[in-house]
């Protein structure tokens, strides 16, 4: 019984040490896409990042709701993550290619304006990632 409550005494301090050291910061973004299927895919491509805790993306508002660990990742890593997962967000443009791969339903009007991403072009240097899902009948 001693025993037990050692273990379980160490198991919460552990927790604890652990969360005093993250940082979590939250964090609302501008993502565009159109669908559920677009959801899926921001979500997850956000969710794919070491240091996020949640994503939530309201395809009403476009915003993307990020909690996330801002000693293991940055806003900039995460953003990156979903423009190459094909959607343009308020830091970096998708790729033409990464974008042309969305389904119908899933490409979004895009800006004329695009901003450039990090390496100063509107092309993102881009990996596949697999796209999540069949295209959906929502109305655009």
């Amino acid at each position: 019984m001693k025993r037990t409550i050692v273990l379980l005494f160490a198991a919460v301090l552990l927790f604890g040490v652990q969360n005093l050291f993250a940082e979590n910061k939250a964090e609302n973004f501008k993502v565009y896409g159109n669908c559920d299927m677009c959801k899926t895919r921001i979500e997850t491509a956000a969710k794919s990042v070491e240091g996020v805790v949640s994503a939530s993306w309201d395809k009403s508002t476009k915003n993307l709701t990020l909690n996330y660990d801002n000693k293991r990742t940055t806003k900039q890593i995460i953003l990156t993550s979903i423009a190459m997962a094909g959607h343009d967000n308020e830091m970096f443009s998708a790729g033409d290619s990464g974008y042309n791969e969305l389904p119908g339903c899933c490409q979004y009007k895009r800006d004329v304006n695009r901003k450039k991403n990090m390496h100063g072009s509107t092309e993102m240097v881009t990996t596949k990632i697999e796209k999540a899902g069949s295209c959906c009948n929502s109305k655009q």
